[in-house]
């Protein structure tokens, strides 16, 4: 077996870790993640407001033009940094499923994108394409989270294992 076949207990190998802690990549998805969350959450209250009250149509298709303009770039600088981590742009076992359904998210933003360029949707029909998008973004926002949170766990847990002398406290 070589030294780079992901562990399934395990988010990364020590090879892995090592070239995730210095990968550039590493820094610009931790800062882009929360700038892109914060993009969602403003967006989301223009497509909301757009819909309750019928106005600030075109503040509401910036901004979800914006958060999409941010998925790609982060989905971008993604591919960047799984190549440096795992070797492979897309679809490394270890973030298979994430990158899975990223790719729905994907073809949400961008139908929103397609539609609002050609004008194939009403504005209301824009906005919920807009609120199914972003019901994507948070399931697979969710799916990265709670894989690093169990990876974050794992290693805690290995650490203390390691300190004990391998037995679990």
């Amino acid at each position: 077996m070589a030294s780079d076949t992901q562990p399934s207990s395990t988010l990364y190998t020590a090879e892995q870790r090592k070239r995730r802690d210095a990968s550039r990549w590493t820094l610009v998805q931790g800062l882009l993640a929360p700038l892109q969350f914060v993009v969602f959450l403003v967006s989301l209250g223009l497509v909301l407001r757009y819909l309750v009250n019928g106005t600030g149509l075109e503040a509401a298709n910036a901004s979800v033009v914006v958060k999409t303009l941010a998925l790609y770039t982060i989905m971008l600088t993604g591919c960047l940094w799984e190549k440096d981590v795992y070797g492979v742009y897309l679809f490394a076992p270890a973030f298979y499923w994430e990158d899975v359904f990223s790719m729905l998210v994907l073809a949400l933003h961008t139908a929103y994108l397609v539609a609002l360029a050609t004008g194939a949707l009403s504005p209301r029909s824009l906005m919920f394409l807009a609120l199914a998008a972003y019901a994507t973004y948070v399931i697979n926002a969710t799916q990265f989270i709670l894989k690093l949170r169990a990876a974050r766990l794992d290693m805690a847990r290995r650490s203390l294992m390691a300190n004990n002398g391998g037995v679990a406290a």
